[in-house]
């Protein structure tokens, strides 16, 4: 539970010494900004796997072509050492809308299923309450994956998807947690039920059953598990369906109050199933395909928001919730590097595991075309949209989120906006990067690139450590040779640990 501020001197002294700094570090015409009430409207875009090395404008030799967010490159600011918290999917959700590390939830690794309880704690602050607390109109259309509050028949003897009573809504998902309306699929595309709800409430009961499908490099038609399915539900039909409805939503909001849309796409992720039109237009099989059809979706979405009026008026954001699940075999058949020439894939502790692209486009305020190389967090867009509103994060908010406006507005800003980053593996490997180096609490992977885990004998370095401006591709273990940067950033670790917060106070 939320522990409320009221000591409302302190908050407004808090709030005017933001605003304060804000415009010392903001144009002027920004610093006045802050304080209208006439906000930005705010669209999140979260790609589901998309890889670092996917867009061609971050991987010079993808052979997967991504003209709408290379085209919103050009248009806004790319950052290239932004990460995951987590470098898998709830985890970092959970981080993205609350601003905080997972680690610190009850979630300690792995992934939620379909019919899991709901993370987000009850009253706990969130990008979409802040905001809709400011006036805002607030949507979030596609892959939810934070648990949902289904109700229960108590039959302890049936399997759980039994046990659930598809005729009433959901006590808890998106509507609690601040979103006026929500239309989404509860975990991903690959994990049943099979079902899409709209503001909490099921469009269709999943009362038909599908086998499954195996993965596509072993034969199957795109991978998802057994389980109850409503009985038009289209797996092809998903991502188009996302995109009709963001573009519904973006074209039926009043020009009267501003609006947040938090777009959770369910692709690349598995099952690979690109719609028709998109099938053999790469040379990288379903997966190039289902990344082009992504690309596609999200031009259309940000060609919604330009063809309303809105173009200068909106704070455009596309990221992805880790990186992408492309093991080293795929890279050797297809000769794509889906995660650039970082180290990984999806799931593990090494960067090609959550670093990720992150683009933000806003006409008149970021400079088209420019670069950022600043440490970023996904946890980050929370304190950045408190920003963007003028507002200043209670102490029990946002722990881990810092506000990266600067570096939005000034991409080349020379001090860093963070003072490190917390990585998170699927098995709960930690690790630690401050500046060039990176402290990882284990020997393996962490996640699915074998070894998963190493036991180090007494005699060998017990963890990693890498010096990424020498060696991005994590491949020269430092650990013993440098043992004063092992305790300092061990020490660092241990302190947000232990204090609960990682953000300045």
């Amino acid at each position: 539970m939320q522990i409320k501020d009221t000591n409302t001197d302190r908050r407004g002294f808090l709030r005017m010494t933001a605003c304060a700094l804000g415009a010392a570090l903001l144009p002027q015409s920004d610093a006045l900004w802050a304080n209208s009430p006439n906000r930005p409207n705010i669209v999140l875009i979260l790609a589901d796997d998309l890889g670092y090395g996917d867009p061609c404008c971050y991987n010079g030799q993808s052979k997967i072509p991504t003209p709408a967010i290379d085209r919103l490159a050009a248009e806004g600011v790319r950052f290239t050492d932004a990460h995951t918290p987590s470098a898998v999917c709830t985890p970092t959700r959970y981080g993205l809308l609350t601003g905080r590390y997972c680690w610190r939830s009850p979630l300690k690794s792995g992934v939620l299923w379909g019919y899991s309880e709901p993370l987000i704690e009850t009253g706990r602050l969130t990008i979409a309450s802040m905001l809709k607390q400011h006036g805002y109109a607030t949507g979030c259309i596609g892959k939810w994956h934070l648990g949902l509050g289904w109700i229960r028949k108590d039959d302890q003897k049936k399997p759980e998807a039994e046990n659930i009573d598809w005729t009433k809504p959901v006590t808890h998902g998106p509507q609690s947690v601040g979103f006026d309306y929500s239309y989404v699929i509860p975990a991903s595309l690959d994990m049943d039920p099979y079902c899409w709800l709209e503001n909490g409430s099921l469009v269709e009961a999943p009362t038909d059953y599908t086998t499954g499908s195996k993965r596509r490099w072993d034969g199957g038609g795109g991978f998802w598990r057994a389980g109850p399915v409503a009985p038009s539900f289209d797996f092809t039909g998903v991502l188009p369906t996302i995109t009709k409805k963001s573009i519904h939503f973006v074209k039926h909001q009043s020009r009267d109050k501003p609006f947040f849309l938090h777009v959770c796409l369910t692709a690349p992720h598995t099952p690979w199933m690109p719609t028709k039109e998109f099938c053999g237009k790469t040379e990288v099989g379903w997966y190039g395909d289902f990344v082009t059809q992504v690309d596609a979706s999200i031009g259309q979405i940000v060609e919604a928001v330009d063809e309303a009026g809105l173009r200068n008026d909106t704070l455009l954001i596309v990221t992805s919730d880790n990186g992408s699940h492309w093991p080293i075999e795929q890279v050797k058949k297809f000769g794509h590097r889906a995660n650039s020439h970082w180290r990984g894939q999806k799931a593990d502790i090494y960067d090609g595991g959550h670093r990720v692209p992150f683009i933000c486009r806003w006409p008149g305020r970021i400079e088209p075309g420019t670069q950022s190389e600043q440490l970023i967090c996904l946890t980050d867009v929370m304190a950045t949209c408190a920003a963007i509103i003028g507002e200043v994060l209670p102490a029990d908010a946002g722990q881990d989120s810092v506000n990266i406006l600067p570096v939005m507005f000034k991409p080349h800003l020379g001090k860093p906006v963070r003072e490190a980053v917390v990585h998170h593996s699927y098995d709960g490997m930690f690790a630690i990067r401050q500046g060039p180096w990176k402290l990882i609490q284990g020997r393996g992977s962490g996640g699915f690139t074998e070894p998963s885990r190493i036991k180090p004998e007494p005699s060998e370095p017990q963890g990693q450590l890498y010096n990424l401006n020498d060696d991005p591709g994590e491949q020269k273990n430092l650990w013993a040779e440098r043992p004063e940067i092992v305790k300092r950033l061990t020490n660092s670790l241990d302190r947000y640990k232990r204090q609960g917060y990682s953000r300045s106070m």
